[in-house]
């Protein structure tokens, strides 16, 4: 009998498997809640950068105030989406990438609702809260950081698989009929929960 190939041998292999997906820890609607939350911060604060250009360009007071509310508006959302952001990082074993990657995005969060918050700050004291060159810049670094701590929560995700569903695939069942282990349930099943037992 010939000797198995070496590298059908290493082929054959079963890889290793890595850790387990976890669960989001704050849901609504069987959905992780910190990525819905997120959206609307991101893009108040976002789009508050543009209308300092509009501002820049046409000096319309109601530019600048537009700007000035969605500021405020903004941060306001970022903390609402830090609650169930803690939580959900809080629930990551200790010792693995994602809690190190979910450190830097929650700090790196922290940053981005600093550099605005010192932004709006600087506005307030302002003529029809027209942005002085400084309230600029912070919130140009304010998005660019969001830029980045927003990569960081899709690789939190899609790459390190936190607040990705048990069972989890491209024909998943929906989310208010599935199983806790991710396997599909009858809508009856969904509504009507019972403890497994026979009755007599």
């Amino acid at each position: 009998m010939s000797e198995e190939n070496p590298l059908q041998a290493a082929l054959s292999q079963e890889p290793e498997r890595p850790a387990q997906a976890m669960e989001s820890h704050a849901k609504v609607a069987g959905h992780p809640l910190h990525p819905i939350l997120i959206v609307f911060p991101l893009g108040l604060l976002g789009t508050s950068v543009v209308y300092d250009f509009l501002h820049a360009r046409d000096k319309n007071p109601k530019t600048a105030a537009t700007a000035q509310a969605m500021i405020a508006s903004g941060i306001a959302g970022g903390l609402a989406a830090a609650v169930p952001g803690l939580i959900d990082w809080m629930a990551i074993p200790p010792g693995t990438r994602a809690k190190q990657v979910g450190q830097v995005h929650g700090l790196g969060n922290v940053g981005v609702l600093g550099l605005f918050g010192a932004s709006w700050l600087l506005r307030r004291k302002q003529p029809d809260y027209a942005p002085t060159t400084t309230a600029v810049l912070l919130s140009l670094a304010g998005a660019g950081l969001a830029g980045f701590t927003g990569w960081l929560g899709g690789e939190l995700i899609h790459r390190l698989g936190v607040s990705v569903g048990a069972g989890a695939h491209l024909d998943a069942p929906n989310s208010l009929v599935a199983a806790a282990d991710g396997t599909p349930k009858s809508l009856t099943e969904a509504l009507i929960e019972t403890d497994g037992s026979d009755e007599a």
